[in-house]
């Protein structure tokens, strides 16, 4: 791990909002066109995460013949893609909006067309704005092979953002769709 992915001596352990979702809960789609979780992407990776303990998820995503690079091997930048989805749905715990500020994966084991990835996410620490955590993915089974795995450093945001700096056809139909002004909204919590 980099030195930049290394939490400063003084942050803090991360602290499970209280309304975040509870352990077990399917948390879906933050964003319909999403390509890690939107069901709106044909060729998106679908990828399901779920609530775990503390500040922990799991998720899982099955590699599809859209998703290869070498013949019949997943493509390592979507497995990328899927850590780094799993690594930002840890925000839903928090309830706090962030994005992606470093992320830096290993690939451990080639992941063959047709394998599901189990994915498991943690943030480790937390600093100001910024968000330490890990993830791995493993094949055979959640308790199998960790085949890739990841530490990144998240950064909190508003959904301004988003709003200055997306497509704003893609924005307006976004504020346009109940469910994600009430998701936005909820998530614009801290001051």
């Amino acid at each position: 791990m980099s030195t930049a992915l290394t939490p400063p001596a003084d942050a803090i352990p991360p602290v499970r909002h209280p309304d975040a979702p509870a352990p077990g809960e399917l948390l879906g789609a933050h964003y319909e066109h999403c390509f890690g979780c939107g069901g709106g992407q044909p060729h998106g990776l679908h990828l399901a995460a779920r609530a775990g303990e503390g500040v922990t998820i799991t998720a899982e995503f099955t590699v599809t013949t859209d998703h290869q690079g070498a013949p019949g091997l997943a493509h390592g930048g979507i497995l990328a893609t899927a850590l780094d989805e799993t690594l930002g749905s840890l925000n839903w715990l928090l309830r706090v909006v962030a994005v992606t500020g470093r992320l830096e994966t290993d690939f451990v084991r080639p992941v063959p067309v047709g394998t599901v990835l189990h994915l498991e996410a943690e943030v480790t620490a937390v600093h100001g704005r910024k968000i330490y955590c890990t993830a791995t993915g493993r094949i055979g089974g959640a308790e199998g092979p960790v085949a890739v795995r990841a530490d990144a450093l998240f950064i909190e945001v508003k959904v301004d953002h988003f709003i200055d700096n997306g497509r704003p056809e893609e924005i307006r139909a976004a504020m346009a769709d109940p469910d994600q002004v009430r998701r936005a909204r909820a998530f614009e919590v801290n001051p």
